[in-house]
């Protein structure tokens, strides 16, 4: 089963350029050990919140608004998503997924992929 590592951090320009190599090598080198057993499906960090575009639908219209759709004080910053033979595998690698969150904070949030039938 697919499962989808949603990675939540506190965005913040603090960091050194050394705290964000580290950080950007234990990335890499997960995702080889992924890929070398064949559960990687697909891992990318994601631009910053500034970045973010939020549609809505109302009466029928999108309504297309700057940034992201709530005030968190945690932060969606990227994912994973492998192939794993069960929940508590996912949970496993889970654990394994490098953040760089002060304080404690930060977490991956990991769910099940509902897979669906594409279209011919």
């Amino acid at each position: 089963m697919r499962y989808m590592m949603l990675i939540y951090g506190v965005e913040d320009d603090s960091a050194s350029p050394e705290e964000l190599q580290e950080v950007s090598a234990a990335h890499h080198a997960l995702m080889a050990d992924l890929h070398q057993l064949g559960i990687l499906v697909g891992a990318d960090p994601l631009y910053p919140t500034t970045s973010a575009t939020t549609v809505r639908m109302k009466d029928g219209k999108p309504m297309v608004t700057d940034g992201p759709f709530a005030e968190t004080k945690e932060q969606l910053a990227g994912y994973y998503i492998l192939d794993c033979k069960d929940l508590d595998e996912a949970i496993e690698w889970a654990a394994k997924i490098p953040t760089r969150c002060k304080g404690g904070a930060g977490c991956i949030e990991v769910r099940p992929i509902w897979q669906i039938e594409k279209p011919a």
